[in-house]
């Protein structure tokens, strides 16, 4: 037995994957790789690429600065110096050369053979949705985090307005507008003094199931220009027209390009022009070109990954919060000190939640102990109504008149250096890499819980160990 606690646990750190928050989710799999306890786990890079294979990634490759610096490469595949994913190959060559440049690729069912527990660093869909940890259910693989109902649920911000008003949460007023009723409707203008009637101005737009910001904007006034373009964004829609496109520079389609291509701002690809589907930037440039020649007509580019509806929703005038909720022993949750967004007049999106010196946050909040204290529990409250395990983040806002509005649980916080995550547990004590080793635990005394057939003997190893 002395000998076996020797042999740290093996943890593969599933990061990347298909979503549009896969850039996060590899600088998060690398901050996980960086502080598991050497002495207790061996940590096992699990790279998913947008295609969904799983890669044994040399750890060589884990300090690249972007996911398309590497796989498939700048210098294999580009467009104009514009470096591309590996689904732009998919449909012309084979992408295996690829994967074994970087690594080695697994199976599902081998996965037993590499580690003993998957600490999920995936975001979106999925990744945080329900559909890897089916995936690793399926094969009793314990895995850290919820399983695939709260998963499910904490994804699906349509489905969340409904339940936690069935529940008796306060949220704010919203519409849901499908991509078909966008699509095929002809008065717009309409639409949109329809949707200022029903909950005011200004207003909020955004996906139904996207993370980290994406695919959201904030309506001010009713120009229907800016209601299309903040619609598209959330659609993952983009436009073009004749006059726009023969008026641009070779520099402006280059830029016009690096946006489309780029997953944070743009709609990547493939995308779809007419049902027809597009996987490179050459290809679609050849087409804009000869139907812009032959028709003059407007250009509508759908993401091949676009989103079936989306959610309008009241802005919400207050104070942005972020609250981590962990369970401790046997399944009780506790809320951390929770953060504030202190970021003035501006939005926070992508760029403001990741490029470091844009916004600032202040963890705890500066208020009275009892309106933390509501914060908190009405945080834990709803990590309690998704039946979440191990840890989730919920977001929110505290307005004027002290009313708290949840708006965004997060089955799957991000792991990024500077994340609220490690911010609120260094606030009780835990640097990252006891807190990493405080989610294993846990999430292996829910896999023992849920009858895994390995979790238990892992659980008295690492409990050992400590």
């Amino acid at each position: 037995m002395h000998n076996a606690l020797l042999i740290p646990i093996r943890v593969g750190i599933f990061f990347g994957g298909q979503s549009r928050e896969r850039e996060v989710s590899f600088a998060g799999g690398r901050t996980v790789y960086d502080h598991l306890d050497r002495k207790r786990f061996e940590p096992i890079p699990v790279f998913v690429d947008s295609l969904g294979n799983f890669i044994l990634l040399h750890t060589q490759y884990l300090y690249q600065g972007t996911i398309r610096e590497f796989y498939p490469s700048a210098a294999a595949a580009n467009f104009w110096g514009i470096p591309l994913y590996i689904e732009s190959l998919a449909a012309t060559e084979s992408h295996e050369p690829f994967i074994e440049k970087i690594g080695h690729k697994i199976e599902p069912a081998d996965f037993s053979k590499y580690f003993d527990i998957a600490f999920l660093c995936l975001h979106g869909p999925y990744g945080e949705d329900g559909a890897i940890q089916g995936l690793l259910a399926w094969y009793q693989m314990p895995h850290t985090g919820s399983g695939i109902l709260p998963s499910a649920l904490g994804i699906h911000k349509i489905f969340q307005q409904k339940l936690l008003q069935n529940a008796g949460f306060l949220v704010a007023p919203s519409l849901v507008l499908t991509q078909q009723e966008w699509l095929n409707r002809a008065d717009k203008s309409r639409l949109l003094d329809e949707i200022i009637a029903a909950i005011g101005l200004p207003f909020v737009v955004k996906s139904g199931k996207q993370g980290s910001s994406i695919g959201v904007a904030i309506v001010q006034d009713d120009r229907l220009d800016v209601f299309t373009t903040a619609v598209h964004k959330a659609f993952f829609i983009e436009t073009i027209s004749y006059d726009r496109w023969t008026s641009y520079t070779p520099a402006d389609k280059k830029a016009w390009f690096n946006r489309l291509i780029d997953l944070r701002e743009g709609i990547g690809f493939p995308l779809l022009v007419d049902e027809q589907i597009f996987y490179t930037p050459h290809a679609l440039l050849d087409y804009i070109t000869h139907y812009l020649q032959t028709k003059q007509a407007p250009i509508l580019l759908i993401s091949a990954h676009r989103e079936e509806a989306i959610i309008i929703e009241a802005f919400i005038e207050g104070r942005e919060f972020s609250c981590i909720v962990l369970e401790a022993e046997k399944g009780h949750p506790i809320a951390l000190p929770p953060t504030e967004i202190l970021k003035g007049n501006l939005h926070f999106d992508y760029r403001a939640k990741y490029l470091p010196g844009i916004v600032r946050k202040q963890t705890p909040m500066c208020l009275s102990s009892p309106l933390l204290d509501a914060i908190r529990k009405e945080a834990v409250a709803l990590f309690q109504l998704l039946a979440c395990t191990v840890y989730a983040r919920i977001d929110g806002f505290l307005t004027k008149d002290h009313t708290i509005l949840l708006n965004d649980p997060n089955t799957t916080a991000g792991m990024h250096p500077a994340s609220f995550l490690f911010d609120q547990a260094a606030e009780i004590g835990l640097h990252p890499t006891q807190l990493l080793t405080f989610i294993i635990k846990r999430s292996l005394e829910v896999s023992k819980d849920k009858g895994y057939l390995t979790a238990n003997a892992l659980l008295k190893k690492l409990e050992a160990s400590l």
